[in-house]
């Protein structure tokens, strides 16, 4: 655990990864994630502006969370979730499908590069087999 500022409201607290935002603020950020649902649940089609003036959250707030993939662009509606990779209009996330699956083909070829990169010859002295951690000798 790493102590850190948070990046939205300058409270301290004990980072363990993820985004760089205390328990007060991921708790507002899902109580308003709640509220967004729910009024969506109510309204079905509403715009985003009209989800933001009725919930008082914010229109980039609400943006995140298409591009977290926990709210979803309806078919036929008046807002254009873009790809951010090619441009291409996408209902959720930050990808497309295509780039989706090139980013994750990349992904493999450098991970693969990486892996056949730091592999020993036969002679090494590490204490383990297989993948994961060993340890390096102290001499």
């Amino acid at each position: 655990m790493e102590p850190r500022n948070c990046r939205r409201c300058g409270r301290m607290f004990g980072y363990m990864g993820g985004m760089p935002i205390c328990d007060h603020c991921k708790q507002k950020d899902e109580e308003d994630f709640q509220k967004v649902r729910q009024y969506l649940k109510e309204q079905p089609g509403a715009s985003m502006r009209e989800v933001s003036e009725a919930c008082e959250v914010s229109v980039e707030k609400i943006t995140r969370f298409l591009r977290e993939g926990r709210l979803e662009v309806r078919e036929g509606a008046n807002l254009v979730l873009e790809c951010e990779s090619c441009g291409k209009s996408i209902k959720t996330g930050r990808f497309c499908e295509n780039c989706s699956k090139q980013l994750e083909r990349d992904m493999s070829r450098v991970a693969g590069t990486a892996n056949s990169a730091g592999k020993k010859s036969d002679d090494d002295d590490s204490k383990t087999k297989g993948g994961g951690m060993k340890y390096l000798r102290s001499e």
